[in-house]
């Protein structure tokens, strides 16, 4: 799944968006996925992806384990992380 095709509480979206300002790759990505060095942004991207949709799943059965903070956190990083994507081509006109 994209990242672009979520469709999550406007909330969640709106706090991860202001938390982007304060992202630091190396420093919340590695404490983020338990990880020494943070890895490619791909392989970033594809982890947060199945943490995320983890983590709506539990949001949306009401379990008491849900952490609104780590579901912000997660999706700061996903956001983050796309935008280092290799972006397609443009071909020329």
């Amino acid at each position: 799944m994209l990242v672009t095709g979520l469709r999550r509480p406007a909330l969640l979206i709106r706090a991860a968006r202001a938390g982007l300002v304060e992202y630091n790759r190396n420093r919340d990505l590695k404490r983020l996925m338990r990880l020494p060095h943070p890895p490619a942004p791909e392989r970033a991207l594809d982890a947060l992806l199945t943490e995320e949709a983890l983590l709506e799943e539990t949001r949306k059965a009401g379990d008491g384990r849900y952490s609104v903070a780590r579901h912000i956190e997660v999706l700061i990083a996903m956001m983050a992380e796309v935008r280092l994507l290799p972006r397609p081509a443009i071909p020329a006109a």
